[in-house]
């Protein structure tokens, strides 16, 4: 009674383990790209932005809309590294300026530009300029309620959300902030680290 009692025990325990194994497998490039950049700790600093924890500013489910009034979210970009800008829609020389550098950034990364969209949060209901739309052809343009985006991207003290480009991983965790006039030298080294290091997006 014993051995016939056994059997299937030891058949289940040894299944369990080839599952787990499997699993392990399947997780290890995820949980490695994780690791790499939100757990490790270098000697020196060798990142030129400032990393942030997606523990400490959770991405709010914004009501979004493309320019045409159709609901939009940011979760159709997931699977993508997105860089983030925000700004209202007169868009002054900074804020060109700014969505020009960031068309320049992902043309950057060669082959890895494709892993890489360009979002821009409008937090206003002014028309935006057709010359402009050109100048910035191929950047995902969606509008939002500016206190919601205020109340979820940190910026320097004094600053405001505005001055900032930001990063978010493939997993939709916001995880990158870079300086006002950021230099776009530093930036797409930042961002040549990262698209080499991870192994998902």
């Amino acid at each position: 009674m014993e051995q016939t009692n056994s059997t299937p025990t030891r058949a289940q325990a040894d299944g369990r383990w080839k599952l787990l194994a499997v699993l392990a497998v399947c997780a290890s490039p995820l949980i490695f790209s994780y690791l790499t950049y939100y757990v490790i700790k270098p000697t020196g600093r060798t990142n030129y932005g400032a990393l942030l924890d997606p523990r400490t500013f959770p991405a709010p489910t914004l009501s979004a809309t493309e320019l045409d009034g159709k609901p939009a979210s940011l979760d159709a970009y997931k699977g993508k590294w997105v860089m983030l800008q925000v700004g209202p829609g007169d868009c002054p020389k900074t804020c060109i300026d700014d969505l020009i550098k960031m068309r320049q950034l992902r043309l950057m990364q060669g082959k890895g530009m494709e892993r890489i969209e360009r979002v821009w949060l409008v937090t206003d209901q002014t028309p935006l300029s057709i010359e402009l739309m050109k100048w910035i052809d191929g950047t995902r343009i969606l509008r939002v309620q500016r206190d919601a985006v205020a109340g979820w991207l940190p910026v320097e003290q004094g600053g405001k959300a505005d001055d900032h480009l930001y990063l978010i991983d493939p997993l939709g965790n916001l995880m990158m902030r870079f300086p006002k006039n950021a230099d776009p030298k530093q930036v797409s080294k930042d961002l040549g680290k990262l698209l080499k290091a991870s192994a998902i997006g």
